[in-house]
């Protein structure tokens, strides 16, 4: 009798991209992504506007992530989804549906911590991925750093103490003027610019080596802006070599301080993950230092960086081996991580409480 693979439906909604999955015995067999345009219009991501839209593309996404991964739905041995972090409204979305299927089906329900899923994405494209690795995770919500160990065993080493990676980068296209989302912009124009045009600082933290802070570098676009440009927004070269330096800026705060960890932990493999990892002097960056420091570089493709129900599937295919599944009363929490700061809450260098990426709490409605 012929065994049936073993195949699992994947869910992600936490901010505004509504994404299914179909994983057949640990390999995506399909990933649909619809993403929302209409945020570009208020520079930004309005709650509301998410959520409702979510409501409007998760069964259409569910239907064609299943349909292009030739599944069916009696196929389905577990369905996993995003319950954290993230926009609760949007979360909601994704988690009200996957409790549905799993009750309609008799199937487990498998809850999933979205940045554990960004950890570990680098599994989709190198699924041969050795382990311990420092993980750096960069995107619009969150810079982190994690000692994985294996996966469901990590160790929280840093955070941000104010804005990520990817706000300061869409925080600094709303001051230039070039829209939202911000990144992409900047890393296009950049390209033609000189990144040592302007020497915008560094966020340095006294009492954490591990931590990161984009805000000074926010701040001193906006007064460079005011100080130098007090009529007119820069355009041509001179934008460009401004974008070139901003964004030097971010991409060397971030690559100092992951070298420098994964040579004080002695770790030899660094993955770098998450939305902003797609920016182009970023790879270039990492790709050439750890070509130097003799370090094995783990990335993964742009659609795999971004949110996406790919990366679920591999937590969630990993938690169903281990028979880690999840009451259905498990629900969505929004909790971002950010780093404590010395005398308000704890040691930011290990607080106990940033140790490990926690399971969804069951009791929380």
């Amino acid at each position: 009798m012929a065994i049936m693979p073993r195949t699992i439906l994947a869910i992600e909604s936490s901010c505004d991209d509504t994404s299914a999955s179909v994983v057949v015995e640990g390999a995506i067999a399909s990933l649909i992504i619809s993403s929302q345009a209409d945020h570009n219009t208020w520079g930004g991501v309005v709650p509301e506007l998410a959520s409702r839209a979510h409501v409007t593309a998760i069964a259409p996404v569910i239907r064609e992530a299943i349909a292009k991964g030739n599944a069916s739905w009696s196929d389905l041995v577990a369905v996993a989804v995003t319950t954290e972090p993230g926009l609760v409204g949007s979360l909601l979305v994704g988690v009200n549906a996957a409790k549905g299927i799993a009750v309609s089906l008799g199937i487990p329900l498998i809850a999933v911590n979205h940045i554990e899923a960004h950890l570990l994405s680098v599994l989709i494209d190198q699924p041969d991925a050795e382990f311990p690795y420092l993980g750096m995770v960069v995107s619009g919500g969150h810079t982190l750093l994690y000692n994985v160990k294996a996966p469901g065993e990590y160790q929280l080493l840093g955070a941000t103490r104010d804005d990520a990676a990817g706000e300061a980068f869409d925080k600094g296209a709303k001051l230039l003027g070039l829209g939202y989302p911000g990144g992409p912009a900047i890393d296009r124009l950049a390209a033609d610019g000189n990144p040592s045009a302007h020497r915008f600082p560094r966020g340095l933290i006294k009492d954490s080596r591990n931590d990161f802070s984009f805000s000074g570098l926010k701040t001193s676009l906006r007064y460079f802006l005011r100080d130098h440009y007090p009529d007119a927004l820069p355009t041509g070269t001179e934008l460009a070599d401004i974008c070139a330096s901003y964004q030097e800026a971010i991409v060397d705060t971030l690559a100092g301080t992951a070298f420098r960890v994964a040579a004080d932990l002695g770790l030899k493999r660094l993955a770098v993950v998450g939305g902003v990892a797609a920016n182009s002097r970023l790879r270039a960056v990492f790709a050439a230092r750890a070509e130097e420091k003799g370090l094995a570089l783990y990335s993964v493709r742009p659609i795999h960086g971004t949110d996406n129900a790919a990366m679920i599937g591999i937590v969630g295919w990993h938690k169903f081996l281990n028979g880690v599944v999840s009451p259905l009363t498990v629900t969505a929490r929004s909790a971002m991580i950010r780093a404590e700061r010395k005398g308000k809450g704890g040691d930011a260098d290990a607080p106990a409480s940033r140790t490990r990426i926690p399971e969804p709490d069951a009791d929380i409605e």
